[in-house]
C-alpha cells in the first residue's frame, strides 16, 4: 500500500472513530436528559437521600430540598425508611447525613425511620456503604433522590452494586448556565462511567458532579 494510500485510509478509520463516539457522547447526553424527565417512587423499602452540603449543621438549600421531596414521599408511603447519607468535608464539624437527619426530625420523622451513612465523600462511596447498610438488614429496593440532572447516574451506579433502584428526582432550580455545565458533566461521568466502570470514577466525582462546587446553592 503506497504512503499516500495508508494515510487516506488512517484519515477514514480517524473519522469514523470521531463519528461513532460524538454518536456515543451524543446518546448519552439524550439519555441524561430523558431521566431528569422521568419520576418513579412505586412502593420500595427505603428511601436515600444523595448528600450534598451543609453549612454547620445546616443544609443546603439543594440538600434540603432533596430532604424535603424524601419527607413528602415517605409521608405518601412510598417506603418506612429514609436513608440520609453524606460524611464530613474539610473543616466541617457536622457530617452531611448527621445535618439531614436533624432536619427530617425537625419536620416530624420519627428516630426509627432515619437510618444514617456517614462516611461517603462522593456518589459512589454513598451509595456503596448504603448498599452493605441495607443488606445486612435484607433490603435492596430503594428509591433514589437526588437532582434531576445527576439521576440517569445515580441510577447506574446502584445497578453497579446490585440494588433495585428507582430514582425521584429534584429540580435544584440552577441557572441556564450552570444547568448546561451540570449536564455536560454528566455526559461526561456517565460516558467514561460505564466504559470503565463507575468505581474507577470514584477520585473525580466532585469535579464531575459539581455538587459541592457550585457555591451556595448547595
Amino acid at each position: 500500500m503506497s504512503a499516500g494510500r495508508a494515510l487516506r485510509v488512517g484519515a477514514r478509520v480517524l473519522l469514523l472513530v470521531l463519528a461513532l463516539g460524538s454518536a456515543y457522547v451524543a446518546i448519552t447526553f439524550v439519555q441524561v436528559w430523558r431521566a431528569m424527565e422521568a419520576d418513579s417512587s412505586d412502593p420500595s423499602e427505603a428511601i436515600v437521600v444523595l448528600g450534598a452540603a451543609q453549612y454547620d449543621g445546616t443544609p443546603s438549600p439543594r440538600l434540603r430540598g432533596r430532604l424535603d421531596h424524601a419527607y413528602e414521599l415517605h409521608q405518601q408511603g412510598v417506603a418506612p425508611v429514609v436513608v440520609v447519607t453524606g460524611g464530613k468535608q474539610p473543616g466541617d464539624r457536622f457530617t452531611e447525613a448527621a445535618a439531614s437527619y436533624r432536619y427530617l426530625r425537625d419536620l416530624g420523622l420519627a428516630d426509627e425511620d432515619i437510618l444514617r451513612e456517614e462516611q461517603g465523600l462522593n456518589t459512589w462511596q454513598q451509595l456503596a456503604a448504603v448498599t452493605y447498610l441495607l443488606r445486612a438488614r435484607d433490603m435492596i429496593d430503594v428509591v433514589l433522590v437526588s437532582d434531576d440532572y445527576h439521576a440517569y447516574r445515580v441510577d447506574r451506579i446502584a445497578d453497579e452494586l446490585g440494588l433495585e433502584a428507582q430514582v425521584s428526582p429534584v429540580d435544584p432550580h440552577l441557572g441556564a448556565f450552570e444547568r448546561v455545565k451540570a449536564m455536560t458533566r454528566e455526559t461526561a461521568a456517565v460516558a467514561v462511567g460505564r466504559v470503565i466502570g463507575f468505581r474507577r470514577l470514584v477520585d473525580l466525582d466532585d469535579q464531575l458532579t459539581g455538587v459541592r462546587s457550585l457555591g451556595p446553592v448547595g
